[in-house]
């Protein structure tokens, strides 16, 4: 162990402080290796999560437009019902116009043609025609309003349903 005490204390110290200092720089290397694997992995997580979310954008734009397109189809398909309905009641409206003038040609003919001889008789009859004549008058122009509107409410309605129909029916 002579050779031990030959080597003076300051170079001990100092084989130490190296010795320290490899460690240390050891540790460091290790460290900054470790800490460029990590940046990479969250680089790939950050590449991953960022084509996750492209394609969710992606999927929820798909389906919005589908559920777009479905609805834009049926208001289309409802649009068309209502104007076919509208025609019906157009035509309808003209039916009845003509048996309001039947009416009306009825009642005047019945005027023209009651017995001068039972002139009491006559009036009850005519009131009775004539009542009777506006009222079917009335009725029939309510009827004709009151079945416009349903069925342009019917349609709606229909046309509201499908569309719900077909979002539930993708999801």
């Amino acid at each position: 162990m002579n050779w031990l005490g030959a080597v003076p204390a300051w170079c001990w110290w100092l084989i130490a402080l190296v010795l320290v200092a490899g460690g240390q720089q050891y540790r460091v290397v290790v460290a900054q290796g470790e800490t460029g694997a990590a940046r990479i992995e969250l680089a790939d997580y950050r590449l991953q999560v960022a084509e996750r979310d492209r394609r969710a954008a992606a999927k929820t734009r798909t389906e919005e437009q589908r559920r777009q397109a479905a609805a834009d189809e049926e208001g289309e398909s409802a649009r068309k019902k209502l104007e076919l309905a509208q025609g019906r009641a157009a035509t309808a409206e003209s039916a009845a116009d003509g048996l309001r003038g039947e009416i009306a040609r009825l009642r005047d003919g019945h005027r023209a043609t009651c017995d001068t001889i039972a002139a009491q008789q006559r009036q009850a009859g005519t009131s009775a025609v004539v009542v009777l004549g506006g009222l079917l008058e009335e009725s029939d122009r309510m009827a004709g309003g009151l079945a416009t509107a349903l069925e342009r409410s019917r349609i709606a309605g229909l046309a509201c349903e499908a569309v719900v129909d077909r979002m539930k029916s993708t999801r």
